[in-house]
């Protein structure tokens, strides 16, 4: 991993990934080349079990970097596509993620800053963040089918269509965020939850975030034949055969990485 833009820490099976882009965490082609690196690494990583997304400063991430984006016509022919693919696999490495991501959102995520969050597994966010697309302000489009997976059609028209930023507290209010804390409490809180996930089956971990990502646009009956598929491949495995032990002997369950 470069450590430039992106830095990346692993310690008890959690990596702890901050971007660190001063002064607002913008996303240049360097950033996102980064992000994507870290991320594609990180998936096949042994003994990674969960991920915390955080960052540096008090901005979580701005958005598109748009002195560069205000130079689109200056652009050699084939980079507008390059850069739109680059923009796009910036959300998906992260939805794809063999293992679960949570966002600790501790200031503004704005436009791609806050699809960064939302297509984290578990966002959490500090007081004083805000979550907003402010693209129809600065002659851009985009956040939209994104922002539908995890808010209100409500509430994504009124943020596409005036730029309206919303308060974490209110988001945590409507149930969209899993926790709104201090500014002081964001990490502990995250990592309380890392530690959880990371407690887990590796096996487990990688079975059931598989089934969330492939079930959530599948029908109903589908949808839980494939769940069910995925309970027969897991009780094959070490770790359900030691889950199953541990629970019957009253003990705390041991799973490797291997």
């Amino acid at each position: 991993m470069k450590n430039n833009l992106i830095k990346t820490v692993i310690e008890d099976h959690i990596a702890v990934v901050t971007l660190d882009a001063p002064p607002v965490n913008a996303q240049s082609k360097d950033f996102m080349e980064e992000l994507i690196g870290v991320f594609d690494e990180l998936n096949h990583k042994k003994g990674v079990r969960c991920v915390v997304l955080t960052a540096n400063g008090k901005v979580f991430s701005a958005g598109a970097d748009i002195k560069n984006r205000a130079k689109q016509s200056e652009w050699e022919p084939g980079e507008v596509n390059r850069h739109l693919r680059r923009a796009r696999e910036v959300g998906f490495v992260i939805m794809e993620m063999n293992i679960p991501v949570i966002a600790a959102v501790n200031g503004p995520a704005l436009g791609a800053g806050m699809g960064l969050a939302i297509c984290s597994d578990i966002i959490v966010a500090s007081r004083n963040a805000v979550f907003g697309l402010p693209e129809i302000d600065i002659g851009l489009m985009g956040g939209v089918r994104h922002t539908m997976r995890v808010f209100p059609i409500g509430l994504t028209r009124r943020m596409v269509l005036t730029g309206y930023r919303v308060p974490a507290e209110e988001l945590y209010r409507r149930g969209l965020i899993e926790a709104c804390v201090e500014p002081e409490e964001l990490m502990d809180t995250a990592m309380d939850m890392a530690r959880n996930i990371a407690s887990k089956s590796p096996t487990a971990i990688k079975l059931a975030k598989r089934a969330l990502n492939t079930v959530e646009t599948m029908g109903l009956k589908d949808g839980y034949r494939f769940e069910q598929n995925l309970t027969v491949e897991m009780t094959g495995t070490a770790d359900s055969k030691e889950a199953m032990a541990a629970f019957l002997e009253k003990r705390p369950a041991v799973f490797s990485d291997d």
